[in-house]
């Protein structure tokens, strides 16, 4: 099934005072959305993860992003695999990846 994520990266920079200050970008892609496969679901949950999906995007679209958001609910990327011109994005729903402020 096709759809749409928004990947959101964490922007460190300056502000006027050299402070540092934390922001967000977000990039819209379109994606293929499929299910875990089995071995993958229980792989992932030896190591205390709970995968969600796995998302495949054109690997331009991609900068190494660690959260992204999908249908109003925001997902930590925990592993990635690269097929050709695809990255395929392993994905487990979380709380509070991005804090309280909005993105």
């Amino acid at each position: 099934m096709y759809d749409q994520i928004t990947l959101i990266a964490e922007v460190i920079s300056k502000d006027s005072l050299g402070m540092s200050e934390k922001t967000y970008s977000r990039k819209d892609v379109l994606c293929e959305v499929n299910s875990v496969t089995r071995q993958e679901f229980f792989e992932a949950g030896r190591s205390g993860l709970n995968p969600s999906f796995e998302m495949t995007v054109f690997s331009g679209d991609y900068s190494g992003e660690k959260v992204l958001e999908y249908k109003g609910e925001q997902y930590g990327i925990y592993r990635t695999y690269r097929t050709g011109d695809y990255m395929e994005l392993y994905v487990e729903r979380k709380g509070g990846l991005v804090g309280t402020q909005s993105v």
